[in-house]
């Protein structure tokens, strides 16, 4: 368990606090000789190793094998993100560059895209985004026989997209019901969403079950059931900037990296992680191993959800990048650019 700050003395909260800074600030461990000369502190190389000896007790400082210096530990970051840093907030340059790619005209999920390149760039992390996959509107329903139990439900469309899933027949199902069934669905539900659909045909049916023999019902009801409400609203992350993982300290930490960018081709883990910042209106904060997807990566994530006028969430904003990533000046870019596309977008 974290120690709380206001157990801590005021020698221990300020070296702990120039040995953090430090490192997020260069990467690497701190001496106890470098605090020494830190104008301020008025502490002795013995007094200070003294201090770091305690805060490593504690669990908030740990010595790295190569080196005789302290660096934070990932619970030693949470104590600092959560109790004592100062943020800064974007300059005016920084919200400019924000805004421009947000309010540009196309595609919401090109606007997104641009957004968090831009957000990768000014952070030097990884830009992350996740929002909801879109329905697309219906233009045609089609059944494709596969085998004598089997066929393939085939959703066109108006944007030209197509989607498919495999789904179990009745035995002795002719061919022509499954053309009876493409042909009603396609003649009811054109120019509706998925979700508008079975609301729709749920009622129809009842309503016209003359006009339809019970296979084809049946039929039409398997064929709806395997697109699920998470088939619609399955999220898709946008994921921008990798390259700028490989900073000039990467060299000394190849494995860390290879593993971070093999974490961020396994997207749908990342998605969840995103999704879980979804409650709440504040920035979220995962570091390093408090999450076991980040365990081996060292990495921390900064989340935060983009909310409609109306409340809904819309999606989720963030970046990704190495523990010691600077949060006292991303934790508020990643808020201003949240609000940005609430605004913008909602």
């Amino acid at each position: 368990m974290t120690p709380p700050i206001h157990e801590m003395t005021d020698r221990a909260r300020d070296v702990f606090r120039i040995v953090v800074e430090s490192y997020l600030d260069t990467g690497l461990p701190v001496g106890s000789r470098t605090l020494s000369k830190v104008s301020g502190l008025n502490l002795s190389p013995a007094s200070i190793r003294n201090v770091m000896q305690d805060l490593e007790e504690s669990g908030l400082l740990a010595a790295p094998h190569t080196s005789a210096g302290r660096m934070p530990t990932d619970m030693g970051l949470r104590l600092f993100v959560d109790g004592m840093m100062q943020s800064h907030e974007p300059s005016q340059e920084e919200r400019d560059a924000i805004e421009r790619e947000a309010g540009e005209q196309g595609p919401v999920e090109e606007a997104l895209a641009n957004t968090t390149a831009v957000l990768s760039g000014l952070s030097a992390c990884a830009g992350l985004v996740l929002v909801p996959k879109r329905e697309p509107v219906l233009r045609q329903v089609g059944f494709v026989p596969l085998s004598h139990d089997r066929a393939l439900a085939v959703i066109v469309g108006d944007d030209g997209s197509v989607e498919n899933r495999v789904i179990d027949l009745p035995p002795g199902l002719p061919p022509s019901t499954l053309e009876q069934a493409a042909n009603y669905l396609s003649a009811m539900l054109a120019g509706q969403t998925l979700s508008q659909a079975r609301e729709r045909l749920s009622r129809q049916i009842e309503r016209e079950r003359a006009e339809l023999d019970a296979a084809a019902r049946d039929l039409i009801a398997r064929g709806l059931a395997v697109w699920s409400e998470d088939g619609g609203r399955r999220p898709v992350l946008i994921v921008r900037g990798q390259a700028r993982l490989i900073d000039h300290s990467a060299a000394d930490d190849l494995d860390r990296v290879r593993q971070l960018l093999d974490e961020l081709e396994g997207k749908e883990e990342i998605a969840r992680l995103l999704d879980s910042a979804r409650e709440g209106d504040a920035a979220r904060i995962f570091i390093g191993s408090e999450n076991k997807l980040f365990a081996l990566s060292g990495s921390s994530v900064i989340a935060k959800p983009v909310r409609a006028l109306d409340g809904r969430v819309v999606g989720v904003v963030g970046v990704i990048g190495p523990t010691r990533l600077n949060y006292a000046r991303v934790v508020p870019m990643v808020d201003f650019t949240a609000a940005t596309l609430t605004r913008l977008l909602g």
